[in-house]
């Protein structure tokens, strides 16, 4: 039987049976909706018509059900433990996070056996500094030591936000490790030369993802989302827009690529409806994500052989590095690179300025030779 809302009474529905009849006509079943102190929809059946039930009753009970919510709420709280907080918020990563299993094995990993049977009031910022001071000590990088406390400040601020617990969050105190995450390796032009090669054998599709990634610093995300409407071939430029699709611009920032004549190649032997996808996987559906074929070619050249350091190795992302990498060898200005990166500020395209020929010297000898 289909749920019908009862106009008037907020949160109430009611279902008709196929069977039952009540005064001539289909009995109704009343239903309330409402959320509880974890914030996760509950339905809950009232009763029949025939048994006395109506739609003004199922109104009140439902008024007694969330009376007794908000005020439980601040009796129960300061009992609530991380694993009871833990599972409402597995639910809620789970249905809006792209990756829950990252945050999933971290709680597993260095939470649960820790702190779970804790309740949250008592996890204090000198607890979370045993834990970054063990996880440390074990060889953890600090990376993945922010990680797990980022982990558990997303933890209490939902809490807090759901009305679980009330205060305030203890990792504010903590002074998280800090760490360079910037990617460090970039393409030689035989490496580059050697890697597309050996993709355009394997997949001619995946070749063009690399391809527009290496020549113009597309993100992957961007490469993904691109559609035939946003590419210009007369013009020989690309339209990275901000369209609120999932896939689309790190920072929601529209900017133009320009092609290459390689780019341009590329693009032209392919069928071009404008509002249709530029890649599609074997379903007619825009990629999700790379295609794992490109870390088995990477492995196959063993160009991360014995590599530990995730900056160094070499992934997807590291053409869109290679990109800004070549243009700042050849002594591109730091701002025009920015531009052509879509950075949001110029704080991320700095790091690229090491690799930009030193003109300081070059300048001073021309005016005093």
């Amino acid at each position: 039987m289909a749920r019908k809302r009862v106009k008037n009474f907020l949160g109430v529905y009611y279902r008709e049976s196929q069977t039952r009849k009540h005064r001539g006509k289909p009995d109704r079943c009343f239903d309330i909706a409402y959320r509880d102190p974890f914030g996760k929809l509950v339905w809950e059946k009232v009763g029949w018509a025939s048994e006395g039930y109506s739609a003004a009753l199922a109104s009140e009970i439902r008024g007694e059900r969330l009376k007794q919510k908000r005020h439980s709420d601040f009796v129960d709280q300061k009992d609530t433990t991380l694993a009871q907080a833990w599972e409402r918020f597995r639910e809620w990563i789970e249905a809006n996070s792209k990756r829950p299993q990252d945050d999933i094995s971290r709680y597993e990993c260095y939470l649960r056996e820790r702190w779970s049977h804790l309740p949250l009031a008592a996890i204090s910022p000198l607890d979370l500094e045993k834990l970054k001071a063990d996880l440390l000590n074990k060889g953890l990088s600090p990376q993945t030591v922010t990680h797990a406390l980022n982990l558990v400040q997303r933890i209490f601020n939902k809490a807090s936000e759901w009305g679980l617990w009330t205060g305030q969050n203890p990792v504010s105190k903590v002074k998280k490790p800090r760490f360079d995450s910037g990617r460090i390796r970039f393409l030689s032009r035989e490496e580059a030369s050697e890697l597309l090669g050996a993709l355009h054998d394997t997949n001619i599709e995946l070749h063009d993802m690399a391809l527009l990634s290496l020549h113009t610093g597309m993100r992957s995300g961007e490469i993904r989302a691109l559609r035939w409407g946003m590419v210009d071939m007369t013009n020989e430029i690309i339209h990275v827009a901000a369209s609120g699709d999932s896939l689309d611009t790190k920072n929601y920032e529209s900017r133009i690529a320009n092609m290459t004549e390689a780019v341009k190649a590329a693009l032209a032997k392919y069928e071009r409806p404008a509002q249709q996808y530029v890649f599609l996987n074997q379903h007619g559906e825009p990629h999700r994500d790379i295609p794992t074929t490109f870390k088995r070619v990477v492995a196959r050249l063993g160009f991360n052989d014995g590599e530990t350091d995730r900056r160094q190795r070499v992934t997807f992302h590291t053409l869109r590095h290679t990109f800004a990498s070549w243009l700042a060898i050849e002594g591109t200005p730091i701002l025009t690179i920015k531009s052509l990166m879509g950075h949001k500020s110029l704080a991320m395209t700095e790091k690229y300025a090491k690799l930009i020929p030193d003109t300081r010297r070059q300048a001073v000898l021309k005016v005093f030779k």
